[in-house]
This record gives C-alpha cells, structure tokens and sequence, in this order.
C-alpha cells in the first residue's frame, strides 16, 4: 500500500545525520513513496525539511495517512533516549510508543533508530506486532561514523547499501547488521554496537516499498 515516512535529523554537529535522511529520502522516492517528511536539526543546510524540534517531529508522527508508516531517525543518542538537539532534549521511547499509537495505529509501522544506545527502545510497549524495530546498537552500546568527517554513520551507510537487496524489512535487518559487523571488524571497533531487530507477529514478512 501507500507508505508515509518521516524521516528525522536529530542532530546537526555531524553532517551524517542530514546525509543520511537526505540519501534515504532519495531511496524512498526511487521506490515510489511520496508522502515523504523530512526533519532536520539545520533546517537552513537542508532542503526539503523543517526544524526537528520535538514539537513538530511530535506533529509529524502523530499525523496519520497512508497504508503504513515509516520512521526514520539519525542522531546521538544515549540509554534515555536520542537527541533532538533544537530543544536539546531526549525523546525516550514512552514518547515514541504514544505518538506512533496516535498517528499509525494498528498498521503496519517501522521504525529505525540510528543512534548510540539504541536498543533502548526496544521496550515491551515499543514491541507491538504490527511493529518491525531496527535499532543501530543494543541499549548497552555506541554505534560510530557520527563525527564531523564522516559521510554516514556506519549504520546509516550499510542501510542504504543493503536497502535496494532486500525484500523484507527483516531481509534488511539481517543485511544491515550483518554489514556492520564486517565494517566494524575492518575499522578495528574494539567493542562492536551490536545492531538489534524486533519483528511483529503481524508483520513477520513485510515488504519493502515496492517490492
């Protein structure tokens, strides 16, 4: 069916985050999503999109529309939650959970988060099954490529490699973190993020736009 996407730049000491929405924006259209919102924390450096303030990401997620949802979120992040650097606050994932109950429902929704210590919303009410969760590190971990040179994060960068391979949102997952592991064992990570996946009973074989 018809996806909506959000698609957020928590942070803008980095231009990976931006980098990251930006290019996978691009992905989304070449597989024929359109209704596509872009957030940014510089929303001046980066175009189409608007300030990700927690107030307009909140609006944003809790809007409603489509056939299913796709959440996308690049940022620092810690075990309370990840950044949204123009409030300079966490959003944690009971905020998460209620906005994506609001806005998406019982449809089918998925969320990645690519942020240090991300497992973290991996919680039992995040764990919904109509819910596919993709996460960058577990709660206990960093994940890397966010500083000022890099292009992507390391997580970010495997995503869209593997995007347009996969046929399932869990053939993603498995891709993804299997990439990761490879680039962190090449760049000598001595403590590696260990990226972690949730995948619903409803949507256990859930396609990737249009696949």
């Amino acid at each position: 069916g018809r996806w909506r996407a959000v698609l957020i730049a928590g942070d803008n000491n980095s231009p990976a985050f931006d980098n990251g929405v930006q290019s996978l924006r691009e992905k989304l259209l070449a597989h024929g999503v359109r209704d596509i919102s872009v957030y940014s924390s510089d929303a001046a450096r980066t175009t189409p999109a608007r300030l990700a303030s927690s107030a307009n990401v909140v609006s944003a997620l809790r809007a409603g529309g489509g056939d299913a949802c796709f959440v996308f979120v690049t940022s620092h992040g810690e075990e309370r939650g990840f950044v949204l650097r123009p409030d300079r606050r966490l959003f944690d994932p009971g905020s998460l959970d209620q906005v994506l109950n609001a806005g998406c429902g019982s449809l089918p929704t998925v969320v990645v988060v690519s942020a240090c210590h991300s497992g973290t919303f991996l919680t039992p009410e995040m764990r919904k099954p109509n819910r596919v969760i993709l996460t960058a590190a577990a709660t206990d971990r960093a994940s890397f490529g966010c500083g000022a040179g890099d292009q992507y994060t390391y997580y970010d960068q495997c995503l869209l490699q593997q995007f347009d391979g996969a046929a399932t949102w869990r053939d993603l997952a498995v891709a993804t973190r299997a990439c990761v592991e490879n680039l962190e064992r090449r760049m000598g990570v001595p403590t590696p993020s260990q990226p972690q996946t949730f995948v619903g009973a409803q949507v256990q074989d859930l396609r990737l736009p249009s696949r």
